[in-house]
């Protein structure tokens, strides 16, 4: 799971050395998994876990299969099984690779080295990922981002981005069809302002 082997953090690591409750919380957070207290519990009774494959085990008689609604590009809603150690798989890469946090580093950095005109695409594959995008390109296209209940600005902020729409470009059914991976795909971008 680790991105770089040179990464001291595995997820043999955080599976047999967090405690239920920071696994719990960990699981929740990344994984956005609502079974994550009842997940936690079986890995901590299940220890020591060696492999990815009796982890996916455990999770798998923890809360068994079930279906997920995802809204289709015709706007109704199609159910697919989901196997459900997906959520805790990606919890921990994301938790083992720091994921969010070198997004959140990463996109500031990003801007600075664009020119005036230049354009900053980012794709998310889950909704973590695309709400750390989304709300900097926000932010970023505002002038000013002091509270709003506060009546003068104070913070000095100036507009470094304009959004290029609001709403993300979503992978249509023939390039689902092509690679279904691209299927939980969301694209942002952004130009950068001239000052």
């Amino acid at each position: 799971m680790r991105f770089s082997p040179e990464n001291p953090i595995r997820a043999a690591d955080i599976i047999n050395d967090l405690s239920e409750q920071d696994l719990t919380e960990l699981i929740y957070r990344y994984g956005e998994e609502r079974s994550a207290r009842r997940i936690a519990k079986a890995i901590v009774k299940a220890r020591p876990i060696e492999t990815t494959t009796r982890l996916a085990e455990i999770v798998s008689q923890a809360v068994g299969y079930r279906a997920t609604r995802s809204r289709a590009k015709n706007g109704k809603y199609e159910k697919k099984l989901l196997h459900p150690a997906t959520r805790t798989f990606q919890a921990l890469r994301i938790a083992v690779n720091r994921e969010l946090e070198t997004l959140e580093a990463g996109l500031p950095t990003a801007m600075q080295v664009l020119t005036s005109g230049g354009r900053l695409a980012v794709i998310a594959f889950h909704s973590l990922e695309d709400k750390i995008v989304k709300d900097f390109f926000r932010r970023e296209s505002k002038d000013c981002i002091c509270p709003p209940r506060q009546p003068v600005c104070t913070c000095g902020h100036r507009a470094n981005l304009v959004e290029l729409g609001r709403t993300p470009i979503r992978p249509t059914a023939e390039e689902i069809h092509i690679n279904p991976r691209s299927r939980s795909a969301r694209l942002r971008v952004a130009e950068k302002l001239a000052h």
